[in-house]
């Protein structure tokens, strides 16, 4: 899912790093700190979790979490997943440096996107519930990134949007994986850390 470097027009590199910067600025402000050991968690989960790539076609996919991420943080999810992405671009070269503010953008986005909207949800739910919202939450992460990216591509050219629908297409089994895996994973937390979910400053209760 990492776009990398030339593969975007300058506009879209810029833009993305504007609102990428934005992001970040909103997210520091509600991470508390008892916030962050759960962000350093996330962050190393989606670190370790795509750079696993299991090819599918002439692409291969991996997984990310950002909707797990965006349920447990909040705005939070876009400083997290950018330390992950960062140090991916500089260790590996995933991605790239230039073009660390759009991956950021449409991973980040989808993240805070499904905690403004499902969090509440699972912070209130049964554990049952939790975990069925959890589920939507973390196939919908997924699902918006894939556009997220096809509009960055849209963005910078017509050529670029047989590539856009390859990514949705090969992103599918991703998103019913990580959906479950998701909704496992906040089951389990419900039991055993119902905090995890309380505080979610910038999410509306």
């Amino acid at each position: 899912m990492h776009i990398v470097d030339g593969a975007l027009s300058n506009p879209v590199v810029i833009g993305g790093a504007v609102l990428a910067i934005g992001g970040l600025a909103q997210g520091l402000r509600h991470l508390p700190m008892e916030k962050i050991p759960a962000a350093g968690v996330l962050s190393a989960t989606f670190f370790v979790a795509s750079l696993i790539h299991v090819p599918i076609g002439p692409s291969s996919v991996h997984l990310i979490m950002n909707g797990l991420a965006g349920l447990v943080l909040g705005w939070a999810a876009f400083p997290a997943l950018f330390v992950g992405l960062l140090l991916q671009a500089v260790f590996f070269g995933f991605g790239g440096l230039t073009v660390l503010g759009v991956n950021t953008l449409v991973i980040g986005g989808p993240a805070v996107l499904v905690g403004l909207l499902l969090a509440p949800r699972v912070q209130a739910g049964s554990q049952r519930s939790a975990a069925i919202w959890a589920t939507i939450g973390g196939g919908s992460a997924i699902a918006l990134t894939t556009g997220f990216v096809a509009v960055a591509l849209a963005l910078t050219g017509d050529e670029f949007l047989p590539a856009a629908k390859l990514v949705f297409v090969a992103h599918i089994p991703v998103m019913v994986v990580e959906a479950l895996l998701t909704g496992a994973a906040v089951y389990l937390a419900k039991q055993v850390k119902p905090e995890l979910f309380d505080d979610l400053q910038g999410v509306p209760q």
